[in-house]
């Protein structure tokens, strides 16, 4: 685990909402070791997130008021058979999640399974 991804966790995800950073983090530590976990980004007006890694950069997790959100860098290509996936842009959709009760390890370990063959092609 990245050490600079465990103090943002400290610093700027909500004590409510760490648990689910958690799970996801123990996912991809115990499914997808091959991905690079990193952070990325940051200047004086806004701070860095984490960032998920294959060949080019896949997830990233962005903590709001409200939750996680987890975005696909190339969630318009992967197939939503669960219909979870938001947003509006060309290439990025987004998963949010507000309740631990809400991270389904199944429905993750679908999509990250996904961007990671669309990374590959």
């Amino acid at each position: 685990m990245n050490k600079k991804v465990d103090l943002f966790i400290q610093e700027k995800v909500s004590k409510e909402y760490r648990s689910i950073v958690t799970e996801f983090r123990n996912l991809i530590k115990n499914d997808f070791p091959q991905l690079k976990e990193e952070m990325r980004g940051g200047t004086e007006k806004y701070y860095g997130v984490p960032v998920y890694r294959n060949n080019k950069i896949i997830l990233t997790v962005s903590p709001t008021k409200k939750g996680i959100t987890f975005s696909f860098a190339e969630g318009k290509r992967i197939d939503d058979k669960y219909s979870l996936l938001e947003g509006e842009g060309n290439k990025t959709l987004n998963l949010r999640i507000s309740n631990i009760e809400d991270f389904n390890k199944d429905i993750f370990k679908y999509y990250i399974t996904q961007a990671i063959k669309i990374d590959n092609v």
